[in-house]
């Protein structure tokens, strides 16, 4: 009985650590959107739909280096130093910072001199568009920056401040989300998208640095036992991240694969209605980036030698919770896209609509712990099962996009990737529970999705017959569809009282944050009670 209590709060206590670094994390992502929003709708409504799809083009080749960029390394330093940390060792993640900033630095130089040099022939022979040839030129220097930005927010959730993390992508994002409509506005077109892209990504890396190096760096102790060899540093550091890195270069790989052949097969105007289904999906990422980042550092401060049980816990709960935040959350996008995109753009992108539904379908896949499984994996240092898990993704991903792509457009390209990879998916979680026990309370999944689904095709049906301006539609679509699911919830035992405790105690260190959160709790309990 002692150890069982004594496990619950362990729980408890990470639920609430991680609560308030998600809540850094979901405030520096929410307004980082919410500017993005911004300035993404007045491009929407400034640029022409070809001008969009090039845009996206130009970005692809960038985002295929960068899959040969890291190797696993920012994951190993938030590995690293959130271990060393929990066992009083801050001296030793000096050594990890140093030797992991110059790992990125190097190959981020690297991968940009390439990218520069082949950018006309990919334009040209690969792509078929040669006017995107410099635009591919600029967007290189991205490589780059992006190294250094993102090794820097993994060492910030290592030493899990957050909210530094915040303030690097909201810098990125406030001068994105300004020069790009500037630019447009201007007459700049696919160029001013992708100078502003390039500008606030340059900025935002070096801003990032220079926080890490003043804010955490520079107060960290100094160990001169011993001469410094960054040999032994780098090997720890890619002997984690190598793994890791083949099952991100896999998965990376076979997204790209896709993507090059859209950019060849699509003409760009479907490309640029598709961008503008793509823009809106990144709402999810308001929820799904804090969970994602917050789980990996959570599984890997226990020992699934010593805290087996407490990590099943954990485990079960994140998936549970996950599920309860994002399955309601992507079914009301889902049955409000329509709505949504007319009332910003009118009848400007009719594609959109259709697009944006097919993509949100993968985000309900949560109520089977997809975002879950792989934190889990690598938390507890199964790296390498990530790795199969993607080889048998790209086994099975690469032929079929021969078939998706050219028989379906953009529809095939946006299902193609998300529907090879389920069987890994089911694999690992197959894997995890016969090595590690750790399982899913599919029950509590089912009551989620089912309460979701009525509240979904309830507003559906209703805006179906609702003949009336598109912000009207969307106003009373999501009320209908919030008033719903707060009623169903508890009516269906999607959500109980327990849980309801159990994210009050999650949530209470947010002050005024867990106050504004306690309004629906308070609300889903009084129904409880009713039934």
């Amino acid at each position: 009985m002692f150890r069982g209590a004594n496990r619950l709060n362990k729980a408890f206590k990470m639920g609430k650590t991680s609560a308030s670094g998600s809540f850094h994390l979901f405030i520096g992502k929410f307004l980082s959107t919410v500017i993005l929003a911004v300035g993404t709708i007045i491009v929407g409504i400034l640029i022409q739909d070809t001008d969009y799809g090039l845009y996206t083009v130009a970005l692809i080749p960038t985002a295929t280096l960068l899959l040969f960029q890291d190797w696993g390394v920012s994951r190993a330093m938030t590995k690293y130093i959130a271990e060393y940390k929990s066992t009083n060792r801050e001296g030793d993640t000096r050594k990890i910072i140093k030797v992991g900033l110059a790992f990125g630095i190097s190959t981020g130089i690297l991968l940009t001199v390439i990218t520069l040099l082949t950018a006309n022939y990919m334009a040209s022979t690969i792509f078929g568009k040669p006017e995107t040839g410099f635009l591919i030129a600029l967007a290189s220097i991205t490589i780059l920056s992006t190294s250094l930005l993102l090794g820097a927010e993994y060492i910030f959730v290592g030493f899990e401040k957050m909210k530094f993390n915040s303030l690097a992508i909201i810098v990125s994002a406030a001068l994105q989300g300004v020069m790009s409509p500037l630019l447009v506005y201007l007459g700049y077109g696919a160029l001013g998208c992708v100078i502003g892209y390039t500008f606030s990504s340059l900025v935002a890396s070096i801003f990032a640095i220079t926080l890490l190096y003043f804010a955490i760096y520079k107060k960290l102790p100094h160990n001169t036992s011993t001469a410094f060899d960054y040999s032994p540093v780098l090997k720890l550091l890619l002997r984690f991240g190598i793994p890791l890195a083949i099952a991100t270069l896999l998965t990376g790989v076979l997204t790209q694969f896709y993507s090059v052949m859209m950019a060849s097969i699509v003409d760009a105007a479907a490309i640029g209605n598709y961008r503008i289904a793509y823009n809106f999906s990144m709402l999810l990422a308001l929820f799904t980036y804090p969970i994602t980042t917050v789980l990996f550092p959570a599984f890997s401060k226990l020992d699934p030698k010593t805290e087996l049980q407490t990590l099943k816990t954990v485990f079960t709960s994140s998936v549970k919770y996950a599920s309860f935040i994002l399955v309601p959350v992507t079914m009301a996008l889902m049955v409000l896209s329509g709505p949504i995109i007319g009332t910003l753009y009118g009848n400007k992108w009719p594609e959109a609509p259709l697009y944006l539904v097919f993509y949100l379908t993968n985000i309900l896949v949560v109520v089977f712990g997809n975002l879950s499984i792989y934190s889990f994996l690598q938390g507890v240092g199964e790296s390498k099962i990530v790795m199969i898990q993607n080889v048998i993704t790209l086994i099975i991903g690469i032929p079929l996009a021969f078939f998706f792509v050219p028989s379906f457009g953009i529809i095939g390209y946006i299902l193609g990737p998300y529907i090879v990879g389920k069987p890994s998916l089911f694999w690992g979680l197959y894997w995890a529970r016969k090595h590690y026990g750790v399982k899913i309370d599919f029950k509590s999944s089912t009551k989620i999705f089912v309460t979701s689904a009525i509240a979904a095709i309830t507003t559906f049906l209703i805006l179906h017959f609702l003949a009336t301006a598109e912000w009207i539609r969307l106003l009373i679509g999501g009320t209908i569809f919030l008033g719903i699911f707060l009623f169903a919830a508890p009516l269906m035992g999607a959500v109980n009282q327990t849980d309801i405790n159990n994210l009050r105690t999650m949530f209470s260190g947010l002050g005024t944050i867990s106050k504004l959160i306690n309004i629906p709790l308070v609300l889903v309990e009084k129904i409880t009670k009713l039934f």
